[in-house]
């Protein structure tokens, strides 16, 4: 059963095919409404994996997705990826889905969101406050040794960050 209050989180899949099929399965246990992924797929096969969540997906580039248009291809039967900030409203919610975490501090500072949710850096980081930030950390594991996802549950906005 699809809850939508819940919200699947996850970014730096880098072609990660075990993980990510891991990062997959979490989500569709949960039952997860959507799925956002912060940047860094790398290859458009990513969407092989992907494309079995049981959820909407919406994603954004990375600074390793070289090969926008095919990612773009892969995945239009998936979800849209956007280049850059995106910026939309789910669920009474104003979420911000970047990749790089530039003008963080100033985006939750504003006041004009709700949740603002990177990636590229690989580590987990979850800022409670007005504005929740999340970083999911990275599915691949490659950088930190640690594979993680997150799920969000915005009737009470709290984030749980889970190793894969």
């Amino acid at each position: 059963m699809k809850h939508p209050h819940l919200v699947g989180l996850i970014a730096d899949t880098h072609d990660h095919r075990p993980a990510i099929q891991k990062a997959v399965a979490l989500l569709n246990d949960r039952g997860v409404g959507l799925v956002l992924h912060a940047g860094d797929f790398v290859a458009p096969f990513t969407a092989k994996d992907i494309g079995k969540l049981d959820s909407a997906f919406v994603g954004v580039f990375g600074n390793n997705d070289g090969e926008c248009a095919g990612l773009r291809k892969a995945f239009r039967e998936i979800g849209e990826i956007y280049a850059g900030v995106h910026t939309f409203l789910y669920e009474g919610k104003k979420f911000v889905l970047m990749h790089e975490p530039s003008c963080i501090e100033a985006l939750a500072h504003s006041g004009d969101f709700d949740v603002i949710v990177y990636g590229h850096t690989h580590e987990a980081d979850v800022r409670e406050g007005p504005t929740l930030v999340v970083n999911p950390g990275e599915v691949c594991g490659w950088v930190s040794g640690r594979c993680t996802a997150a799920i969000l549950d915005l009737d009470g906005m709290k984030v749980e960050v889970v190793d894969l």
